[in-house]
């Protein structure tokens, strides 16, 4: 397997493919490197020639921020909203959606599990029938 950007990609998936396996590096991005590299993208990685290989990780390396950098920068980012005290710094600091989105339903995923509240659902003083 090919070691790209500190990640092995694939051997057996096409290139633009197997790319994504990067942190960093979606379809589009990896279609853009692989034109910069002058490589086919539906060529699979294991029929690439290790200079082509070499002209990626080249590209990938001095172009585009990827992997741990690009997860510290972001990481970095989020700090500082929380340092400064910004509305969307308060949402990540209580881990709530950052991007105006409700959560009077929804936003489970952000919120976690449901939290049983006493006092909801039958009301008091109803016999049960």
């Amino acid at each position: 397997m090919p070691r790209v950007a500190g990640v092995d990609i694939p051997v057996n998936k096409q290139a633009w493919v197997s790319l994504q396996y990067i942190y960093g590096i979606g379809s589009s991005l990896s279609q853009k490197i692989l034109g910069q590299a002058e490589i086919s993208p539906e060529v699979r990685v294991k029929d690439l020639t290790e200079e082509e290989v070499n002209r990626l990780r080249e590209i990938i390396d001095k172009g585009y921020r990827v992997e741990g950098d690009l997860r510290k920068e972001i990481n970095f980012n989020v700090k500082r909203l929380i340092e400064i005290g910004s509305y969307r710094g308060s949402r990540h600091r209580h881990g709530l959606p950052a991007r105006g989105q409700r959560t009077r339903t929804n936003a489970r995923t952000k919120r976690g599990a449901r939290k049983t509240v006493a006092g909801r659902g039958q009301k008091r003083g109803m016999a049960k029938k």
